[in-house]
């Protein structure tokens, strides 16, 4: 009961705060507001934890709470007595694929063998739709050069590593989509060089041979480590098994209030707009993923999981990209804001599904059935 009431005055208190930043941007400035802004976004944060249906938002508006942060104080992300804090995202990023290697095993491969015409659409999917989508985007945008490339990038990204929480709540199959993010992943560090060659290299010059490199430094190495984790000491360390999670969610925060700081100008000039094409090429994604699955007669908790897994990219793997092409100012804003884009529409889209029934019948099946039942 006590927890219910803290909740409840969390949410008043972020609506008392959000009209005090809003009257202070009125008949003041909105540079001044900026304390009240992270305090509404904090504590709507922790209000909505306590409610089941918007609990999935509590990440993605704490996300919004830290970029705010860095848009108003950008010098606390810059350096720590003359320590670059960029040269934390590195490491950050390969601690989170670290995790992800530990939480895999063989198993998560069988899924492969046993359905491949669904993993195949599903990464294929991704290393097609997501990379032209962004192409197009980018091209028609008419944006900096080098922030064009990052909308490249962002397209060409591996699937997520947090698809697979939304397929949960969206009843679709998760199975499916820890596979499609895992060879996704795997694929990255040859796949993305190339297509960034292929649809960014109009945009600014790209290096196939040091990228892939970077890539598998920042990708296969730290998921090697955690898969040798996992066989050789899994459920010997549970302490790290759930410390993972939140290491992981703390860095993305990190990582995103770095860049966003780092690109903070480039932001004030075309930052709406900005906004606006990720969120439309995050759309995109979710939409030409469920389709290109129905097209292909999969059943529907495949094709749910392959909307979500196309449509979610890696932005925290795009924004380690962007630092190894030192570029992360520019080519790192449009993974940056993405984030927090991702996981609102992601919640959305979850939000819809679970509250609707799943056809568990095959198409195919159903269509030789149907063929079968004419000539009866």
């Amino acid at each position: 009961m006590n927890s219910t009431i803290t909740y409840k005055w969390s949410l008043i208190g972020s609506v008392i705060s959000l009209l005090v930043a809003v009257l202070i941007s009125i008949i003041g400035s909105i540079s001044q507001a900026g304390p009240f802004f992270i305090i509404f976004f904090l504590l709507l944060a922790f209000g909505v934890r306590g409610y089941p249906s918007v609990k999935g938002l509590s990440f993605t508006i704490s996300i919004l709470a830290v970029v705010t942060t860095a848009m108003y104080y950008p010098f606390l992300f810059d350096k720590i007595n003359n320590f670059e804090l960029a040269l934390l995202i590195t490491p950050l990023i390969q601690i989170i694929m670290f995790g992800m290697g530990s939480s895999m095993g063989l198993g998560d491969f069988v899924e492969l063998l046993r359905r491949p015409k669904s993993v195949i659409v599903g990464v294929a999917s991704q290393f097609t739709i997501m990379p032209v989508i962004g192409y197009i985007l980018a091209s028609i945008s008419q944006f900096p050069s080098e922030i064009s490339a990052g909308l490249i990038l962002l397209g060409t990204a591996p699937t997520s590593v947090t698809a697979s929480l939304f397929c949960y709540l969206a009843k679709a199959n998760v199975a499916l989509a820890i596979t499609i993010t895992a060879i996704t992943t795997l694929l990255a560090p040859f796949l993305l060089p190339l297509m960034m060659k292929i649809f960014a290299g109009g945009f600014i010059e790209i290096n196939v041979l040091d990228m892939m490199w970077g890539m598998i430094q920042i990708i296969i190495i730290p998921i090697g480590a955690g898969l040798l984790f996992n066989h050789f000491l899994s459920g010997k360390a549970k302490w790290l098994d759930n410390a993972m999670p939140v290491v992981s969610m703390v860095g993305v925060a990190f990582i995103v209030a770095i860049i966003i700081a780092a690109g903070r100008e480039s932001l004030l000039n075309i930052g709406f707009f900005l906004l606006f094409i990720v969120t439309v090429h995050n759309i995109l994604g979710y939409i030409a993923g469920y389709w290109v699955g129905r097209w292909f007669r999969l059943d529907e908790r495949d094709y749910r999981a392959i909307a979500i897994s196309t449509g979610m990219q890696n932005a925290g793997l795009a924004s380690g990209i962007a630092k190894v092409m030192e570029k992360i100012a520019t080519v790192g804003l449009a993974p940056a804001v993405c984030g927090p884009i991702m996981g609102f529409t992601a919640s959305i889209v979850a939000s819809y599904w679970s509250h609707s029934t799943v056809e568990n019948k095959d198409p195919e099946e159903e269509m030789i059935k149907g063929e079968k039942e004419q000539y009866v």
